[in-house]
């Protein structure tokens, strides 16, 4: 159990080290993985994006709902975007770099990026404001949607790329370590998907900075804990791209939306 936890750095091959920790703990923190200036092109680049969604009323991407809120202001704004790599070329770019290759082995022999897989690069923009529509979301795995898609559970990572830097006041992401080696029962029947939002006596609280990336295996409890603060200063934007294993299985514009996404409303 590690109530604290070590830092990294990542290059273009991981070490022993990274990769016992990560087997060991199901997740990694690496540190300063883009710099100041990319966090401000990428967030410029969803700016864009969302103008358009909501321009067009656009209301799902390749099957997945977007998720719709209001701003500080009461202006519309997208809090969660899907597929967001496939609608601007700085968003899709961010994906060329090399160190992405050096993470696809802790999913196993043939893994690789759902760029046009699950949701692709899912943009998350939280705000805690009177209007606003995204301020938590409660314990879950990412496991559980290769039960929703009629498939075995493969193997599955999610990659966050931070664009906030976060205090513990501010919420974020909370897991509980070693949970990626339970059994399939506990994964569905431990906590209630979504609807349970209490503090874990196990949970680990990952406080990044802007510019960090961090990784956890699919099959890990994990939540996104409300900011204590409101206003300005509990905005976070956060990015993440799952790494898959087994059948490709890409979606399009004309893919069904996945049963679980039907009752998206229960995800605060």
């Amino acid at each position: 159990m590690v109530s604290s936890y070590k830092t990294f750095t990542l290059t273009e091959q991981l070490t022993n080290e990274q990769i016992a920790f990560f087997n060991e703990h199901g997740f990694i923190h690496f540190k300063k993985f883009i710099n100041p200036e990319t966090v401000s092109s990428i967030i410029d680049a969803s700016k864009q994006v969302e103008q358009k969604w909501i321009d067009n009323d656009l209301q799902k991407v390749n099957g997945v709902p977007i998720k719709y809120g209001k701003d500080l202001d009461g202006s519309p704004i997208v809090q969660r975007f899907a597929f967001i790599n496939q609608h601007h070329q700085t968003l899709s770019g961010l994906l060329l770099d090399p160190r992405f290759n050096s993470l696809l082995p802790l999913a196993g022999e043939g893994s690789r990026l759902g760029t046009e897989e699950k949701d692709g690069m899912v943009f998350n923009h939280y705000i805690n404001g009177p209007e606003s529509k995204f301020t938590k979301m409660g314990w879950h795995t990412d496991g559980l949607r290769d039960i929703f898609y009629g498939g075995k559970l493969n193997p599955m990572l999610n990659v966050g790329i931070h664009l906030s830097t976060l205090q513990p006041e501010n919420g974020g992401l909370k897991i509980i370590p070693g949970t990626h080696k339970q059994s399939v029962y506990q994964m569905l029947f431990r906590k209630k998907y979504f609807l349970d939002n209490k503090a874990d006596a196990q949970e680990v609280s990952i406080n990044p900075e802007a510019g960090d990336l961090t990784i956890h295996d699919g099959r890990l409890w994990h939540r996104v804990a409300e900011s204590s603060i409101r206003g300005e200063e509990s905005r976070r934007r956060v990015i993440y791209i799952p790494i898959i294993a087994g059948k490709y299985a890409p979606k399009n514009e004309n893919s069904p939306t996945v049963f679980y996404q039907r009752f998206a409303g229960i995800v605060k």
